[in-house]
């Protein structure tokens, strides 16, 4: 069995079937939308906003919060961490300030984290970068990697649904 083309299968059906087409046409005002007021999103000054541990109840965030939090603290910190890319954190990410280059954004980060898990050794442990799961195998970080995707795309059409019934 292949099993890096299970794991990739997996996030690449959901994305090319369901989550990408229903980014197309994001638009700045949906991207920066609060829901809520006292959302957190991505500000100007290259902040995004973000406690730990969070308030509670956590904050509703944005589309723009959602998307960055894919794009670095996702797919590119572990694509530095595991695969040899470029370092990303939320300290020093210039923060894509329209819907376009958060795309653009999105769709590299995937296409390179998706390159590493291609050819990852899958059972090797994938060490300090991962903290107190450091000895956990790339499979179990690839798996986790899927479900936030999944999860947080989900989560960004259905604030897609509610801005047009919003506005």
């Amino acid at each position: 069995m292949d099993w890096n083309k299970q794991l990739t299968d997996q996030l690449e059906f959901h994305w090319n079937i369901q989550a990408r087409p229903r980014l197309e046409g994001l638009t700045d005002a949906e991207y920066f939308w609060e829901p809520v007021p006292d959302s957190w999103t991505v500000r100007g000054d290259n902040s995004i906003d973000w406690e730990y541990p969070p308030p509670s109840p956590t904050p509703v965030t944005t589309i723009a919060w959602r998307m960055t939090h894919i794009i670095v603290g996702v797919f590119n910190a572990r694509t530095a961490s595991h695969f040899g890319g470029p370092p990303a954190d939320h300290a020093t990410w210039q923060n894509a300030m329209t819907a376009d280059e958060a795309l653009k954004q999105l769709d590299d980060a995937y296409e390179a984290w998706m390159a590493g898990v291609r050819t990852a050794d899958l059972a090797k442990a994938v060490g300090p970068a991962e903290g107190p799961f450091a000895a956990e195998p790339m499979a179990t970080l690839v798996l986790h990697i899927n479900r936030e995707v999944i999860h947080h795309l989900a989560e960004i059409a259905l604030l897609r649904d509610l801005y047009l019934r919003e506005s």
